[in-house]
Parts: C-alpha cells; sequence; structure tokens
C-alpha cells in the first residue's frame, strides 16, 4: 500500500515530535491527504495471490490430509487444530476458539432395496438425509407413492398415503439459469419435509437429490423435524438417475421398498469456531469474513467448503505478506455444524451481540471456488449506491456482478444485527454436480478459479477498510 504523507503542526508529547523548517517566511501549513490509487493497490493484491497465494495447497492438505470433519467427530477436531496451525504460519497472533452446542448424529448402516411386483430386490444408492430418524436397524417395507407437486399431496386423502413410501421426484428447474436459486426453490418444497409427510400417514420419505448432475449419485441433505411430530419418519435421497428410472417403473407397476437405516441421534456436545483476527490501526471495529469449517461425514468438501476456509486464510495471508496496515480489525471466523444444524453461526451473531462489537462488513463465501462474478450485497441502498461507485476497479478481474441482494451463507444470522453483508457471487453451473455428495473432492477445484475467488474478497476487504 503506498504510504500516506501528512503535514500537520507537530507538538512534543505523545507521537508527535518538534521540528523547525528550514524557511525564512512563515508558511501556513495545511494538511494533505493522498488518496489510494485502487487500480494500482488491487493490481498488487492480485499480483501476490495469483504469484504466492497458498489457498490451493491449504485446501489439498485439509481435503486430502484430514478427509471428512463432520460435527461432532474426531475429523472436525482434527481440522481446528489445522486451522489454528496455518494461521499461525501466515503471522496472525490473535486466534481463539469459541465453543458451540452441536448434535450428535451417527449414520450408521443404511440401505434401499426396491422390487417391482414379483421381481427380485434391486439395491439402489441411497443416503440417510442429516439428522434424520433410522428403522432401528430393521427393515421397514412399504408399497412406494410417488408424488411430483404439491397439488397432488393436498388431493390424497390419509387413507391413500397411510403406510406408504412417499417418494418426490422434484428435480431442479433447469430454466432457472441460476443454479443457486433453483437449489433454493426445490429445497423450500414442502413434499421435501418428513413432518409434512408424515402427518399423512406414510411410513418414509424418499426425494431424488437436489443437484444439476445426470448421474446416479446421492446427495445429501439436511432435514428438521417439527417439534409437535408425534411421528419421526426415515428420510432419505437417492440419485437423478435412479429417480428417473423408478418413475417409470411406478407408471408400469406396484413397487414395493426396503429400507433399513441405523441412523441415530445421541444428544449434543460442542464444537469450536474458530476467530482469527489482524486488529486494526485505527480502531477496533470489526470487518469480517465468514466460511465454514465442517463437512459432511462421507466426503472432502472440497467445494463446500473447503475452498472458502481456504480463502478467507488466503486473505489474511495477503494483508500480512503486502504489509497493509488496516485500519479496522479484520477477522475471520470459521463455522462449526453449518451442514447440520448452523449452531456455530448462531453462536457467533450471540457473542457479537452480547459484546456490543461494532461490525462495519461481513463477507461469507460458500460458493465452491469457482471463477468469481461479484458480489451479493444485502445491505441499505446507500452502501449499496457506495459500492456501485466502485465496481471500474473490479472489471479487469472479471467481477461485475452487484445486483444481487442475499446472503445466505453464515454470516446471515448479523443482519439482524444490522451489519451490511456480502456474499461472493461465483459461476454456480457446476456446483450442485457436486455438492453434497461423494464426488464433492479436490480434484473438482481449479487452482486459478479458487486464488482468483480470493483476489476478489481480499479487493473487497480492502476497500470497505479504507472507505467505511
Amino acid at each position: 500500500m503506498k504510504k500516506i504523507f501528512i503535514i500537520i503542526p507537530l507538538f512534543l508529547g505523545g507521537f508527535l515530535f518538534s521540528q523547525k523548517k528550514p524557511v525564512k517566511k512563515p508558511v501556513k501549513k495545511t494538511a494533505i491527504t493522498q488518496k489510494l490509487n485502487y487500480h494500482d493497490e488491487f493490481k498488487k493484491i492480485s499480483d501476490e495471490i495469483m504469484v504466492n497465494g497458498m489457498a490451493y495447497n491449504n485446501l489439498g492438505e485439509l481435503t486430502k490430509g484430514i478427509g471428512p470433519r463432520f460435527s461432532a467427530t474426531p475429523g472436525y477436531m482434527k481440522a481446528v487444530e489445522w486451522a489454528e496451525r496455518k494461521l499461525k504460519e501466515i503471522g496472525v497472533e490473535m486466534i481463539w476458539r469459541q465453543e458451540a452446542k452441536v448434535p450428535v448424529w451417527i449414520r450408521g448402516r443404511e440401505s434401499l432395496q426396491i422390487k417391482a411386483g414379483n421381481g427380485d430386490w434391486k439395491n439402489i444408492r441411497m443416503l440417510s438425509f442429516g439428522n434424520s430418524e433410522g428403522t432401528g436397524g430393521k427393515d421397514l417395507t412399504g408399497e412406494i407413492l410417488l408424488i411430483s407437486t404439491t397439488s397432488e399431496l393436498n388431493a390424497m386423502s390419509i387413507g391413500q398415503l397411510k403406510d406408504k413410501i412417499v417418494f418426490v421426484n422434484l428435480p431442479m428447474d433447469p430454466k432457472i439459469i441460476n443454479t443457486s436459486d433453483s437449489y433454493l426453490i426445490a429445497a423450500k418444497s414442502k413434499l421435501i419435509s418428513p413432518s409434512v409427510i408424515a402427518k399423512t400417514g406414510a411410513k418414509a420419505l424418499i426425494i431424488r437429490s437436489l443437484t444439476t448432475a445426470s448421474d446416479d449419485t446421492p446427495h445429501a441433505k439436511m432435514i428438521y423435524y417439527e417439534p409437535d411430530d408425534k411421528v419421526k419418519i426415515p428420510a432419505l435421497t437417492i440419485g437423478a438417475r435412479s429417480a428417473d428410472e423408478l418413475e417409470n417403473l411406478l407408471k408400469k407397476q406396484k413397487v414395493t421398498a426396503k429400507i433399513n437405516m441405523t441412523a441415530e441421534s445421541k444428544g449434543e456436545t460442542t464444537n469450536p469456531n474458530i476467530i482469527a483476527e489482524i486488529p486494526g490501526k485505527k480502531d477496533s471495529k470489526v470487518i469480517v469474513l465468514g466460511a465454514q469449517l465442517d463437512s459432511w461425514d462421507f466426503g472432502e468438501g472440497a467445494i463446500d467448503d473447503g475452498t472458502g476456509v481456504a480463502q478467507c486464510i488466503e486473505v489474511l495471508r495477503t494483508f500480512k505478506a503486502l504489509g497493509i496496515e488496516n485500519n479496522h480489525t479484520i477477522r475471520v471466523v470459521l463455522y462449526a455444524n453449518s451442514e447440520n444444524g448452523g449452531q456455530g453461526r448462531e453462536m457467533y451473531a450471540s457473542y457479537v451481540k452480547k459484546k456490543e462489537e461494532k461490525h462495519v462488513f461481513a463477507l461469507g463465501t460458500d460458493a465452491g471456488g469457482y471463477s468469481p462474478r461479484g458480489f451479493s450485497l444485502d445491505m441499505s441502498p446507500q452502501r449499496r449506491r457506495q459500492i456501485f461507485e466502485w465496481k471500474n476497479y473490479f472489471l479487469p478481474y472479471g467481477v461485475y456482478d452487484f445486483d444481487q441482494t442475499d446472503a445466505i451463507q453464515d454470516i446471515s444470522p448479523l443482519k439482524k444485527l444490522d451489519i451490511p453483508l456480502a456474499e461472493l457471487v461465483v459461476d454456480t453451473q457446476r456446483y450442485f454436480d457436486y455438492h453434497h455428495s461423494v464426488e464433492d473432492t479436490f480434484d473438482k477445484v481449479n487452482k486459478r478459479e479458487l486464488l482468483l475467488g480470493a483476489v476478489a474478497m481480499t479487493q473487497m476487504i480492502f476497500i470497505i477498510d479504507n472507505n467505511w
């Protein structure tokens, strides 16, 4: 960062000292503030990360060296220790843990078989929903009933659904180009709620995986049961190919399913958020970056959200490497339990409220490390307009989309504290091919795309720090 030279009256004491000017005539001294050239500063940030960035190497260590890091497992605690070590290596001194309560859920053994008519049983790839009840290790058998729309469900009587295994073949809408929007629309469907299905008298719920892929890989999803549920039915998901084959089979004949799941919940424990920061030189106001540290229990969690973890660490590394003297405190929060509960993010928001910490800005990253395209801005119109004015600084880096207005990742609870939120927007066309599946692995991440995302994040944090 360029040095700022300020000429001011100088006095003895404190941080100031006396000095005589070698001039004969009195000269009126005025304060001169040199404005930063953000095109130059952005280029310095980009050059540093694209040449010396460690995000890709760090991601490899996290995914290949540790692997799955599901809440309440030894893998998560290994990830905690790894994160603390990486933050210390880049010179961050302020690092601490913030304990949050998390559910203890164990997937156990699981299987799904189907039989058409009097045929033989056929194994189908499946995944239990996160936090789902199991079958107690016993076979749960029932006729499969296909439901594709809410109107179909509403038109059926309880007698038609009683003791059935409801199958919902609801694909993500391919007409919606923003795949994140398509995912959220499908995920919020009442058809995918075990509580809604259980009230009909059904035994279990099977859904088509929420994915843009057309393969047979199942993709996990977390579920909630309502507090007044008298019965908590098992819920599971199958791949897109199996879902289409099952629907075609159901159109021709009766199909029976046999489900066996030992999934169970075993109360709560605690897992820590990891918090690290570089103190501000001007004040203690906070600019926070957030990503989830946990992953699902069956996968590496590379795009979800190892990339975000690596990018957040890279932002701090870059500030340190370039000797940037940040005005406000730059803080990273690596959240616990994002996948099957969200207690980590709620704990951090409660902490901020209790401490009455002033947060200037919060930036989330949880979109897979793909090419950055912009920032979704969930903040006041005045703040949005200010960021719009900086758009030309970002354009050379392929970052142009500042029109979206939702920040839905782990920073979202901070909205109720009136903190301006932003979320890194990337090209998501491949994200839901791998999201929440065993295919979410390190090899799916492109090094250059990952680093470009870290560049955009660091640039945004830098310009916010110097203007807000």
